[in-house]
């Protein structure tokens, strides 16, 4: 049996013919027939420089159709895709380079003298161009080579892409990710959300990350349904196609700047069946007010670049505001201890951990890395605090690397996070802990306010005061115009430690 995704995929796209399968509101359009066929091609195009089943293929491109037609390229061949971020710097990509050792490295066509350089450099044996409008060499190239019609045969455990981790507590790690792990998680996900072949996606997310790529794309393809393309998440676009779509994915910065905007409403939103949000902690005030002012509740799920999607809130039942929802249908997660590694009471926090088809097979030439966080029984540790409430529904309460040790005391920034964002002044928070010569970590609150109002520290700590323990409570409260976030919306909280940390030194 060929276990290679790209097999289920031409099941489906050859299923559908003619059907949408990637549009964009240039006009541009490939339909599933389309797909096979430019596949196809762009398969004989790797063939011919070289690459080869189970060699690496580094992409750092603008979003665009052509660059899932590589990916899918990719799985057709057995090479393994690996898609970097549009942000990572030359030197970034050096590291990227040399770890992964890739036999083609795709760049943006403005790109390709540094490219070149930095393929140089590391011994990567090819450089090709992709860029957003379907020009580039790699294109160019696929216009005339011999199509690759076969589809290589391969194991389940086989490599399909290797995704690294953002590195914001050391270097960047390299997940495996194999055709098992994406092909077992789209179709969960298509049954567990109600995917069929009559739904538009709406996709403004980057096409370099779990959500953008594999949730969206993986399960678009399972599906046989179609997706709209966008560069980037726009609200004035998002609200004029609505009307012609079904599905919206997005971080929670999507709905954020959707609720405050006055033409959401019912009837803008008359057409979609389901909008989901993941990548980043959703507020329960952003999912509220999403549904007062919709009726739609805003489906929030877990996953991380390691095990692909593991929660869910459910399709039918009760979205709870705050929650992750509970494991999807082959997942298993338990809670433990942070110290002795046992298991929890229902109600305690402690630390997350997976198992299931779904998880990867550890990190790229890492393999005490991969000891360290992937457990002999296949439990992953995922890094995040976690409880379940009375009704059987995962709270993330933080990353372990976030918590607060103050005076020796545990204080989970999202508590502390939830009562400031109460405050009808704050747009939002985060805490964070600073060395202190006294507690050893000090609780450190970064706020940002609602346009047009005041409020200083003052008001805050008075917010908090009887509402919090002592030590729970910040010992400062600082005041910023935007907090710093990733690509994929997620504040990044070693930057703030970074800017304030001399605060109490």
């Amino acid at each position: 049996m060929n276990h290679n995704l790209f097999a289920t995929f031409a099941e489906r796209m050859q299923a559908r013919g003619d059907a949408d399968f990637i549009t964009t509101r240039e006009g541009r359009r490939y339909a599933y027939t389309d797909a096979l066929t430019e596949s196809a091609r762009l398969a004989g195009a790797l063939a011919e420089l070289g690459v080869a089943q189970g060699d690496r293929v580094a992409v750092q491109v603008d979003k665009s159709p052509e660059a899932i037609l590589l990916y899918l390229a990719c799985l057709r061949s057995g090479a393994v895709y690996l898609p970097l971020n549009t942000g990572y710097t030359g030197e970034e990509i050096r590291y990227f380079l040399s770890d992964a050792e890739p036999a083609l490295f795709v760049c943006r066509p403005a790109d390709i003298a540094q490219a070149r350089q930095l393929a140089d450099d590391t011994g990567c044996p090819a450089v090709e161009t992709l860029g957003a409008a379907a020009d580039g060499s790699l294109m160019e190239k696929a216009a005339s080579a011999t199509p690759r019609e076969e589809i290589a045969t391969l194991g389940e455990r086989d490599l399909a892409a290797i995704l690294y981790t953002s590195g914001t507590t050391g270097r960047s790690k390299g997940a495996m990710l194999t055709h098992r792990n994406l092909g077992s998680n789209a179709e969960t996900l298509r049954q567990a959300w109600h995917f069929s072949a009559a739904d538009r996606l709406i996709h403004a997310l980057p096409i370099f990350h779990t959500h953008g790529l594999f949730v969206a794309c993986n399960v678009t393809l399972m599906t046989g349904s179609s997706m709209l393309f966008l560069p980037k998440f726009d609200a004035d676009v998002v609200f004029e196609e609505m009307p012609h779509g079904s599905v919206l994915m997005g971080v929670p910065t999507f709905y954020t700047r959707l609720v405050q905007d006055p033409r959401l409403s019912p009837e803008a939103t008359a057409n979609m069946r389901l909008f989901v949000s993941g990548s980043a902690p959703l507020t329960a005030e952003t999912h509220q007010a999403f549904e007062a002012k919709t009726g739609h509740a805003i489906l929030e799920r877990y996953g991380m670049t390691e095990t692909n999607m593991n929660l869910s809130n459910p399709y039918e039942g009760e979205r709870r505001a705050g929650t992750v929802g509970m494991p999807l249908p082959g997942v298993e997660y338990r809670i433990t201890d942070r110290e002795t590694g046992d298991e929890v009471p229902q109600g305690e926090i402690g630390m997350l951990q997976i198992r299931g088809p779904n998880v990867f097979i550890g990190y790229w030439r890492m393999p005490e890395k991969t000891r360290e966080e992937l457990l002999e029984d296949g439990f992953f540790i995922t890094g995040d605090l976690a409880l379940v409430d009375e009704r059987g529904y995962v709270h993330i309460v933080g990353r372990d690397k976030d918590l607060v040790i103050s005076g020796g005391y545990n204080v989970y920034p999202k508590e502390v996070e939830q009562l400031l964002d109460e405050l009808d002044e704050v747009q939002e928070s985060a805490v964070i802990g600073l060395p202190h010569p006294d507690f050893g970590e000090g609780v450190t609150a970064v706020v940002v306010r609602q346009p047009g109002v005041s409020l200083d520290e003052t008001e805050v700590l008075a917010h908090l005061d009887g509402r919090l323990a002592k030590y729970k409570q910040p010992k400062r409260v600082f005041f910023v115009d935007s907090l710093p976030r990733n690509t994929m919306g997620k504040v990044q909280k070693n930057e703030l430690r970074r800017q304030f940390d001399a605060t109490y030194r």
